[in-house]
């Protein structure tokens, strides 16, 4: 028996010495594009925790937000947000009731886990029934729903929503719509304690820290994009050499310093293809295989929709201290290439947050008071204090001294924006002498 037990373990040590050598066969690359998939999820569990224990949200129910808020990275200002986190499971279901709603534009988006899109019902996805009641159901299960409820299946057990409702014209219509949005359970459905990542900032992102557990971090959501297998098998593959000891770990760590946070700040700085000086991330909401994207997306926008919903242009790096303009065409004027409706908005290029200034003045969009000039065309303004010769209305006041980011949003976009044949005319930087 004890010659048996002894050949286990000699066995057992070979197998473990083979995991290791697998392990330390990891390139630099694989090294790093393993720690950038594990980050996008790292980003969507960093959210849960701040939304459960911070911000007080509980399974199933809505968060209604008051118009105007801007607490999070790149808000939307156009639209008066509600929030949630959604459980369902085999037995339970949860009834949705939207309302009518006519004449703005809305949308119940939910995600999942990673930060994909995983529905959006509007009068666009759901021409047949645009509002009434909803069974939001766990794919498969086979519950007893309300006659009276269209049925909708979900891929994942618990999803997140972040609903939006143009403010419009008519903001305290806007907001008693927003309460008309309600969430109802079937019952309570079994929901697994989410998975409580260590707190960090996005000044100083984990390092090899984030592979103590990342089977952990993997098992605690699904991926349901295909193609993910391979990286996901590079990610196992670094939690068992940062667990190989200390100097293993020290590699792991400089690739992440040397390698992936230096990728991860190209990208940020042009995520997608660049025109006119403008980023324009493709694949968006829904990111397939590009999963270096969906984590970009993440720290910058956690959220995301989809292009089908609205399509996004980013400019980063801007000089808070110059003066720029942005002039569109007569006949390309912003409103011309949507639906509902445009915004550009003003962040910094660190949290990605609204930067404060004395006029509370964050974006312009549709419902701006804009003046255009005499031949019809427009003029943005984007400078630390308004040049004498141009319009206020027109200004978006920006962090002297510092570097921020533009995002120019389109919500319902036209085709030629969809296909990318169209980008928003590039900045102007003026010379303050010739423009005072």
């Amino acid at each position: 028996m004890f010659l048996l037990l002894l050949s286990c373990k000699k066995e057992q040590k070979v197998i473990d010495n083979k995991n290791v050598s697998k392990a330390e066969a990891l390139s630099d690359n694989d090294i790093s594009d393993a720690y950038l998939y594990l980050l996008g999820r790292a980003f969507v569990l960093r959210q849960q925790r701040l939304d459960f224990e911070k911000e007080g949200f509980q399974w199933n129910k809505i968060q209604y937000r008051a118009p105007g808020g801007v607490n999070w990275a790149n808000p939307n200002l156009d639209v008066v947000y509600m929030e949630a986190w959604i459980a369902v499971d085999e037995n339970n279901y949860v009834i949705l009731e939207i309302p009518k709603i006519e004449g703005r534009y809305y949308t119940w988006h939910m995600l999942n886990g990673w930060g994909e899109t995983i529905l959006n019902i509007n009068e666009r996805t759901f021409p047949q029934k645009p509002y009434g009641k909803y069974a939001l159901c766990l794919k498969g299960s086979n519950p007893k729903i309300p006659g009276d409820a269209l049925r909708v299946d979900l891929p994942v057990k618990t999803s997140r929503v972040l609903a939006r409702l143009e403010l419009g014209k008519n903001v305290q219509e806007a907001v008693i719509l927003e309460k008309q949005f309600k969430v109802i359970e079937s019952g309570k459905p079994q929901i697994r304690p989410f998975y409580k990542l260590a707190h960090f900032t996005n000044d100083k992102l984990p390092g090899a820290e984030l592979f103590d557990d990342a089977s952990g971090i993997l098992n605690s959501e699904p991926d349901i994009n295909k193609g993910m297998e391979n990286v996901r098998a590079k990610v196992k593959e670094v939690e068992k050499l940062v667990k190989s000891g200390s100097e293993a770990r020290t590699r792991v760590d400089q690739i992440i310093k040397q390698k992936s946070l230096k990728e991860l700040a190209e990208l940020i700085k042009t995520p997608g293809e660049k025109q006119n000086g403008w980023s324009h991330p493709v694949g968006i909401g829904n990111y397939g295989s590009n999963f270096k994207t969906r984590t970009v997306v993440n720290l910058g926008g956690i959220w995301a929709n989809n292009l089908r919903e609205a399509i996004y242009f980013i400019r980063t790096g801007n000089d808070g201290s110059a003066v720029y303009t942005q002039t569109f065409a007569k006949n390309e004027l912003p409103q011309s290439k949507v639906k509902y409706f445009w915004s550009v908005i003003c962040v910094d290029g660190k949290e990605f947050k609204v930067i404060p200034n004395p006029l509370k003045r964050y974006l312009l969009n549709n419902q701006s008071p804009l003046k255009f000039n005499n031949d019809g065309s427009l003029t943005i303004i984007y400078s630390p204090k308004k040049p004498q010769n141009l319009p206020e209305s027109n200004w978006i006041p920006t962090p002297e001294g510092k570097k921020y980011n533009l995002t120019f949003r389109y919500y319902g976009p036209s085709q030629d924006i969809i296909d990318g044949s169209y980008s928003p005319p590039d900045l102007l930087k003026q010379q303050t002498s010739k423009i005072n």
